[in-house]
């Protein structure tokens, strides 16, 4: 791969230079079921067009039937205990699929400390594998389910 294939969707630094090419960052596939939790008037409509314009699905909601690839879980320091958040997201999780959890930067109202996350995400069974700048307001936080399985 070329340093230039590395940098295809940003400036040249690495960095982003759109919300389409961000939410291509997520590891997405046309297809896949996205389960969408937390969504409020604070979130980025341009990001979460961009993630169904990937997809080629509309988002389902917390009542879903359907077992999911990714869940998008919008999360702010006042919307509760975030293990509680995790154990909730994982009843409709396929085996394999991916959590992004989608938290306020820092300095944004809402702001979820990074601690706070690193230490939620293994009570609930959950390793995170990285993080990414998303949009202005958002960050994004992949976590999984260990190969070794969910903690019970």
């Amino acid at each position: 791969m070329s340093a230039t294939a590395d940098h295809a969707d940003g400036n040249g630094n690495g960095v982003p230079t759109g919300i389409p090419s961000t939410a291509s960052r997520l590891g997405l596939e046309a297809g896949w079921v996205v389960q969408e939790i937390g969504y409020d008037e604070d979130c980025d409509d341009e990001f979460r067009d961009a993630i169904k314009a990937i997809t080629g699905e509309e988002f389902v909601d917390e009542d879903t039937d359907e077992v999911v690839d990714v869940v998008l879980l919008w999360f702010r320091e006042e919307d509760g205990d975030l293990v509680d958040a995790f154990f909730d997201i994982l009843t409709d999780l396929k085996a394999g699929g991916v959590v992004w959890l989608l938290t306020p930067k820092v300095g944004r109202d809402g702001y979820v400390e990074t601690s706070d996350i690193a230490e939620a995400a293994p009570v609930a069974g959950l390793s995170t594998t990285s993080t990414l700048s998303v949009t202005d307001d958002w960050s994004a936080t992949k976590l999984v389910v260990p190969k070794s399985g969910r903690r019970g």
